[in-house]
């Protein structure tokens, strides 16, 4: 038998759209799932975007506010796709109700606000999942089977770096994600969170780190009405007031050593993601926008050892509920359908699969430890 769960889905931006698609896609997958979702109601204050979601998704209803979700007993699980000033009340309100929490990293502005809704679904008893999608690449499985496995020695040293151009033009409006109050962090909530999360994810807890950041784009102009996207503006010109770029030197409690660095205001770069990891017999290379190759480097040569490329397959991860053979191309929706997958089995097994909020705390708190080294200037230690 196969039972239906009533999900609302609050915020429909790009990422909103995306969960909602994963729902919809996820019986497809994985048809043994004992648990469809049905879509019962979707709030965005935005007018006329919760109208034109239900008519293409299939929602129930809509709402302009997310409270009325909060009382809505037709909804029993919920994604939460709003701007992360709004993740904690929105997040803490939904556990408090009994409802499960889908909800996109960082998961508010501090390790404070994750804290807080994580604590509040472990007093629920509510299931959780959180945005973090990189980790369910099958090639970035696999890589951290192949770590865990010994074959490339002890690991020394690894980077992660998380590259992008969305912000590079010096005319991009002046939204909520460059307010500190607002946004929170900048490129740290945004990308270096996926970058703490896969390096822990690959490698363990992070000891302590030492980090620099920067704001390469001082002012952006105000917009003048509403925006989308990444919209150009021409308006008055404000500050921005979070960072554009982060470098950070890691020590994890392994003892191997690593870099982590990303920024959202690099021009020619586009989703350059990915890491490379060393050990003592071997390497590991992954690049997002190639997320069915890894580069592997195992044996006994030491010296001029060669780099061998590696298609993924259904052996790998989750790829067999996509694809039939290795090097058939997945894409960026299909880790959130993964994901999507992960949650709802979570929820009727009532035992965690996949990235929860305990792992959105731990990424927090590498991130406040980054912002606290970038003001001292010196190595931090990172809160267990």
């Amino acid at each position: 038998m196969v039972d239906t769960l009533g999900v609302a889905v609050v915020g429909f931006g790009w990422m909103g759209r995306v969960h909602t698609q994963a729902y919809a896609r996820v019986a497809h997958h994985y048809p043994a799932l004992p648990l469809r979702p049905r879509p019962v109601t979707v709030a965005e204050e935005v007018p006329g975007r919760a109208e034109e979601a239900a008519a293409q998704f299939g929602f129930a209803s809509t709402a302009r506010d997310w409270r009325d979700v909060v009382a809505d007993p037709r909804v029993q699980a919920v994604s939460i796709t709003a701007p992360n000033f709004l993740h904690r009340e929105i997040g803490v309100a939904m556990a408090e109700a009994g409802k499960h929490i889908w909800i996109e990293k960082p998961v508010g502005l501090t390790a404070e606000d994750a804290r807080a809704v994580a604590d509040a679904a472990a007093k629920a008893g509510v299931q959780s999942a959180v945005g973090f999608n990189y980790r369910n690449a099958p090639a970035v499985e696999a890589a951290r089977d192949l770590i865990a496995s010994g074959e490339l020695g002890t690991v020394t040293h690894v980077r992660v770096r998380l590259f992008s151009d969305y912000a590079a033009h010096p005319q991009g409006a002046l939204t909520w994600r460059y307010e500190r109050d607002r946004g929170g962090s900048g490129v740290l909530g945004d990308l270096a969170s996926h970058g703490a999360d896969l390096a822990r994810f690959l490698l363990g807890d992070i000891a302590s780190l030492t980090a620099d950041t920067a704001i390469f784009v001082p002012e952006r102009a105000r917009p003048t009405g509403a925006t989308a996207g990444h919209t150009l503006a021409t308006g008055e010109l404000g500050p921005v007031e979070n960072e554009d770029y982060v470098n950070c030197l890691l020590r994890f409690a392994s003892g191997a050593r690593g870099v982590l660095e990303a920024c959202r205001v690099s021009v020619g770069e586009q989703n350059n993601y990915g890491f490379e990891v060393h050990g003592t017999k071997g390497a590991v290379f992954w690049d997002f926008r190639r997320m069915g190759e890894l580069g592997i480097s195992r044996g006994t040569s030491y010296q001029d050892q060669p780099v061998s490329t590696v298609y993924v397959g259904p052996a790998h991860g989750e790829y067999g509920a996509f694809q039939p053979g290795a090097a058939t191309s997945m894409g960026y929706d299909d880790l959130k359908v993964i994901e999507a997958q992960r949650f709802l089995r979570s929820i009727a097994e009532g035992t965690p699969h996949g990235a929860t909020l305990a792992d959105a705390v731990h990424s927090a708190t590498v991130l406040d430890a980054m912002s606290r080294s970038a003001e001292s200037g010196s190595w931090v230690e990172v809160a267990g």
